[in-house]
């Protein structure tokens, strides 16, 4: 009798047992299929790294986790994300390959588990004295690519019960596959992306060389677009689009005749109707191309004004696009302050002033402020 109930409760217990792994191994896998699923939808590399670390540090139960990224050339890794407060001491660190247990991992490309970091001599104290964090164990793999170079180095820290397992070692090595995967494709998204905004520069540059007027004038009107742009917070990609618009304003000058161009005085009223065109002679040589579309609206309305009587459309107010609302400011302020044909380029106060004078009526109130206060934030850096 006894035997039996020590048997149903030996059942009871393993059923219960076998319950508590299966609802364990259905949401390891799915967090997996949510972190491929995010990993194979996204191209942006820090985001891939933050997201994945973040599911890594919750699916092998660590404190926290840090993935550290390769400098091919020195021969170093670099802190791209530290979870936890250290964040930021941790990513003024640099390992060489060889150096403290992530740079094993890097030289050799191979993983590894310790569970007691005092008692080896490979890891490196120097992280801990500085951030005054302690590292008790460290499960730690290679990311690799498709040639088995190193990417980088995977870390998780401080198991919350226990120890590291080779369970633990086998999902994180399943798992740096898939982020290296993803790091591939964001390195070549980025390359690529660098590629072409070099070919933008590149194409602005000899736009600007048929105008011995206007040297430097779109180097100059991008820096003072991202400056406006810094001020009212836009994100990274509105900053990428606002640079890419600045650089092309002048794109269709490309259109215009070289006498105009290059004419050494005030051009008349027929020669000034020519030269209003190349906005949209612009904005129809980039038009062909469906990846430009989003910066389209800085180069066809970069001269219209506040209050409608701009050109080419005499578009106003709110149904300005904020980005040629943007590149006319930095436009305006630069023709002001540099040389023409027929005048020396005037001074920064009476610039500022122009600008002021004409918030309402060429130019959206908010972004001359927002551009004043840029100025001034900058000169008290300089300052400072």
């Amino acid at each position: 009798m006894q035997k039996e109930k020590n048997s149903k409760k030996h059942k009871k217990h393993t059923h219960r047992a076998s319950h508590l792994e299966r609802k364990k191994f259905i949401a390891i896998q799915t967090k997996l299929y949510e972190l491929s699923k995010m990993l194979n939808s996204n191209l942006e590399t820090k985001l891939i790294v933050r997201n994945a670390m973040e599911a890594i540090v919750s699916l092998v139960d660590a404190d926290v986790g840090s993935l550290l990224l390769a400098d091919k050339e020195k021969k170093e890794l670099f802190f791209e994300v530290a979870l936890g407060e250290k964040e930021k001491t941790l990513k003024e660190i640099r390992l060489s390959f060889g150096q403290g247990i992530a740079g094993w991992v890097a030289e050799n490309k191979q993983p590894l588990i310790i569970n007691d970091t005092s008692k080896d001599d490979r890891f490196y104290k120097y992280a801990d004295e500085k951030t005054g964090f302690v590292t008790k164990n460290i499960l730690c793999v290679p990311v690799l690519s498709h040639e088995n170079n190193v990417i980088g180095v995977m870390q998780a820290i401080n198991k919350k019960r226990g120890n590291f397992t080779k369970q633990d070692l086998e999902l994180l090595t399943s798992l740096s596959d898939q982020v290296a995967i993803a790091l591939e494709n964001a390195f070549l998204h980025e390359e690529l992306k660098r590629t072409f905004m070099e070919v933008v520069e590149t194409l602005a540059e000899a736009i600007e060389k048929r105008d011995p007027y206007t040297g430097g004038h779109t180097k100059r009107v991008v820096k003072y677009s991202l400056m406006i742009a810094d001020q009212l917070n836009l994100n990274d990609k509105e900053k990428e689009q606002l640079k890419m618009a600045a650089l092309l304003h002048d794109v269709g000058k490309i259109g215009i005749d070289d006498s105009l161009l290059r004419k050494p005085a005030k051009l008349d009223e027929t020669e000034f109707e020519k030269m209003k065109e190349h906005p949209s002679i612009g904005a129809d040589i980039l038009g062909k191309i469906p990846q430009l579309k989003g910066i389209i609206p800085g180069i066809l309305y970069h001269h219209e004004w506040y209050n409608g009587k701009g050109y080419p459309e005499g578009l106003a107010g709110n149904n300005l696009p904020w980005i040629a609302k943007i590149i006319s400011i930095a436009d305006t302020y630069d023709a002001i302050t540099t040389d023409r044909p027929y005048r020396k380029g005037l001074s920064h106060e009476w610039a500022i002033q122009e600008l002021k004078k004409f918030a309402g009526v060429q130019f959206d109130p908010v972004y001359v402020e927002a551009f004043i206060n840029a100025f001034e934030k900058d000169k008290q850096q300089q300052s400072g």
